[in-house]
C-alpha cells in the first residue's frame, strides 16, 4: 500500500482504538456542569404526581421540589429552572406575580435550603397562568397584547427575583421583553439578578408534553405562530437574538435545541455571551418512547444529542436528561 494512501487512515484509527484514547481527542466534553434541569412545582397537592408524557418527571410539591433539588445538587448539578402549575387561572396570569404564588414560595424555599450551591431560574411567561394558555394578555380581537404584557412581565420578574432567583428567564417572545425585564429589576434594587432571555424560541411541534406538565390548553385549538418565531426562518433567529443582547440579555437561549443545531452554531458566532439551548419534553419524550419500545437505547442516544448540542455550540443545557446524564458522568 502507497504511503501516501494507508498511513493517514491508520493514523486516524489509532486514536480510536481504546475508551482512554478517544476521550484523550475528544473534540467536546459534555459535564454535569453543563446541565439545567427543569422542575414542575404544584399548588394544591399532597404529594409529586408523575407526568405520563414525561417519563421519570413530576409535577411537585413545595417539599418534593426540595427533595429532587437535594438529589441534583448531590449529582453536581449547577441549576434548576422552575415552572409553576397554579390551582386557579385567570384571563392576566395573576398567579405568576403573586408573592404567595407556586413558584414564588418555592424560590423562597430552595434559597433558605441551599443558599447559593444551586442556581435558580425562574421561567418568566403567564401560559401556565392564563385561562387561555398564551404568553401574554389577550387584545379584544384575540391577539397577543404584546406591549401590555410587558408591564405584567415586569410585575413577575421582581415578584420571582425578591422570592430569590438568580436568573429569570423570559420566555415569551414579546417584542421588548429583555429590556422591560431589565428595568424592571435595576429599578427594584436587583440589579445583580441575570436575565436568560428565550431569543430564538420557535413555534415547534415539539412542545406537547410540557404543556400536559403545566395544564396548558391554548383556546380555540390556537397557537402560538404570531409571536414565536417561524421554523423556516434561521436568519430571523439572529436578528432576534441581537435586539436581545442590545437590551441587556445576560444569556441567551435556543429552543427546542436538536431540531435547531443549525441555530446554534450560528448563535455562538454572533455573540460573546453564554449561549444555552433547551433540550425539550418532544425531543426526551420521543427518545423515552422509543427506548421504551426496545428500538433504540435511550440512555446512550439522550447523552448523544446533549453531545451534539454542546458541539453545535451551546454552553450549557436545560434538560429533562439531566439527573440521568449525571449519574452517567459520575456526577
Amino acid at each position: 500500500m502507497a504511503p501516501g494512501v494507508g498511513f493517514p487512515a491508520r493514523r486516524m484509527r489509532r486514536l480510536r482504538r481504546t475508551p482512554a484514547l478517544r476521550r484523550l481527542v475528544a473534540e467536546t466534553r459534555l459535564s454535569v456542569d453543563d446541565l439545567v434541569a427543569p422542575l414542575f412545582v404544584r399548588e394544591s397537592i399532597d404529594e409529586a404526581r408523575p407526568i405520563a408524557s414525561l417519563p421519570g418527571h413530576f409535577q411537585h410539591t413545595v417539599a418534593s421540589a426540595l427533595e429532587e433539588t437535594k438529589r441534583l445538587v448531590g449529582l453536581g448539578v449547577p441549576a434548576v429552572a422552575l415552572f409553576g402549575v397554579p390551582a386557579e387561572k385567570d384571563d392576566v396570569g395573576s398567579g405568576a406575580w403573586d408573592p404567595e404564588g407556586v413558584v414564588q414560595r418555592a424560590l423562597r424555599a430552595l434559597r433558605d435550603t441551599f443558599a447559593g450551591e444551586v442556581v435558580l431560574v425562574a421561567d418568566l411567561c403567564l401560559d401556565e397562568y392564563t385561562e387561555h394558555g398564551h404568553c401574554g394578555v389577550l387584545a379584544p380581537d384575540g391577539t397577543v397584547d404584546n406591549d401590555a404584557t410587558l408591564e405584567l412581565y415586569a410585575r413577575v420578574a421582581l415578584a420571582q427575583a425578591e422570592a430569590g432567583a438568580d436568573v429569570v428567564a423570559p420566555s415569551g417572545m414579546m417584542d421588548g421583553q429583555v429590556s422591560a425585564v431589565r428595568r424592571a429589576l435595576d429599578g427594584g434594587g436587583h440589579d445583580q439578578v441575570a436575565v436568560l432571555a428565550y431569543a430564538a424560541k420557535f413555534a415547534s411541534g415539539l412542545y406537547g408534553p410540557f404543556r400536559d406538565a403545566v395544564d396548558v390548553r391554548i383556546a380555540g385549538g390556537g397557537d402560538r405562530r404570531g409571536y414565536q418565531e417561524d421554523p423556516a426562518n434561521r436568519r430571523e433567529a439572529l436578528a432576534e437574538v441581537a435586539l436581545d443582547v442590545a437590551e441587556g440579555a445576560d444569556i441567551i437561549m435556543v429552543k427546542p435545541a436538536v431540531t435547531y443545531l443549525d441555530v446554534i452554531a450560528d448563535v455562538r458566532r454572533a455573540v460573546d455571551v453564554p449561549v444555552a439551548a433547551y433540550h425539550v419534553s418532544g425531543e426526551y419524550a420521543m427518545i423515552k418512547a422509543a427506548g421504551a419500545n426496545g428500538w433504540i437505547d435511550d440512555a446512550a442516544v439522550g447523552l448523544e444529542q446533549l453531545v451534539a448540542v454542546k458541539r453545535a455550540g451551546a454552553d450549557f443545557v436545560l434538560t429533562y436528561f439531566a439527573a440521568e446524564v449525571a449519574e452517567a458522568l459520575g456526577g
